[in-house]
């Protein structure tokens, strides 16, 4: 690992000086009637597309649907790091993160929690870190037009490429997973038809995108400036987001809630403030899409233990 790249270490001497942050750990029991809240709103809304023409289903997936259920995966995210139920209760976060997959189509939740564990705890590394973009991406899409496209297919490489290049066993829970969602789907499609699927689908799909709220995945780890591996965002779309733009918060204290990371920022304020961070994501997406400077390869990538060094 490079002496001059800043990746998130700041965990131990935040807690030497700040002992207090410890208080915030803990599930948040909040989290659990917001996955209630939008996976019911997702379902209702199904009443209401089914009767739209295209044009507006196409409007809404972007503007509504996408929006929402670009949260449940944020939400999942948060599940992931067993802060709805706490640690105490594994299984209580997996279901309720297989329910809050529903509107989001594609079973993905317990799986990602595998692959996003190992993303904080091996941050970098070129096989265990999936979030990284493989060497294939970042030479097909170097160019203006080339990343706009990447950006626009983002979802599916990011859904894709831990199946290429990291694969696992699957689990029975990844497994009842995928039968539970493919279920709801089937469901969907049976009682609202083809366009309330298409709504849900479409809409997952574009949020991760080219869509305002799809830019914390360009802003959190891609290097905007020499020897920064992490980045935070304190702007309004944290709302919408269980406040993942308090990247470097999230990283050095992964079992805070989103709900109470701005108070980590608030209590060690020292420690955060100085660091880059971005102030949009819609300048983060422009940024990445039209300078040469930056693009898929802007990603620290670390040598797997197990790999040959290089030349």
């Amino acid at each position: 690992m490079e002496e001059d790249i800043y990746c998130c270490v700041l965990d131990q001497r935040v807690r030497e000086k700040h002992p207090e942050i410890k208080e915030l750990f803990g599930n948040d029991p909040n989290l659990i009637w917001w996955v209630l809240g939008l996976v019911t709103f997702q379902i209702l809304s199904l009443f209401v597309v089914r009767e739209l023409s295209w044009l507006w289903v196409l409007i809404l997936c972007y503007c509504i649907g996408g929006t929402i259920n670009h949260s449940l995966m944020l939400a999942i995210h948060e599940i992931s790091h067993n802060l709805a139920f706490g640690h105490s209760r594994p299984l209580s976060n997996r279901i309720l993160g297989m329910f809050a997959n529903f509107p989001i189509i594609l079973p993905f939740s317990v799986s990602f929690k595998g692959y996003h564990l190992e993303h904080h705890k091996f941050q970098g590394d070129e096989k265990l870190d999936t979030d990284i973009p493989t060497y294939t991406e970042a030479r097909l899409f170097c160019t203006t037009f080339g990343k706009m496209i990447w950006m626009f297919l983002q979802p599916l490489f990011y859904a894709f490429r831990p199946l290429l290049t990291y694969p696992k066993t699957p689990t029975l829970l990844e497994i009842i997973n995928t039968c539970v969602q493919l279920s709801f789907n089937f469901f969907v499609f049976y009682y609202f038809g083809g366009k309330s699927l298409v709504y849900l689908g479409i809409g997952s799909l574009l949020a991760m995108g080219l869509h305002p709220v799809a830019g914390h995945f360009i802003s959190e780890h891609y290097m905007f400036e020499k020897g920064f591996e992490t980045y935070s965002y304190y702007g309004p779309l944290n709302r919408l987001t269980f406040n993942v733009g308090y990247h470097n918060e999230h990283h050095d204290f992964p079992y805070v809630p989103g709900s109470r990371l701005p108070k980590v920022k608030e209590i060690a304020a020292e420690f955060y403030d100085d660091l880059p961070q971005h102030s949009s994501w819609v300048k983060v997406i422009y940024d990445f899409i039209t300078d040469p400077a930056i693009g898929p390869y802007a990603r620290i990538k670390r040598k797997h233990a197990g790999f040959a060094k290089d030349d």
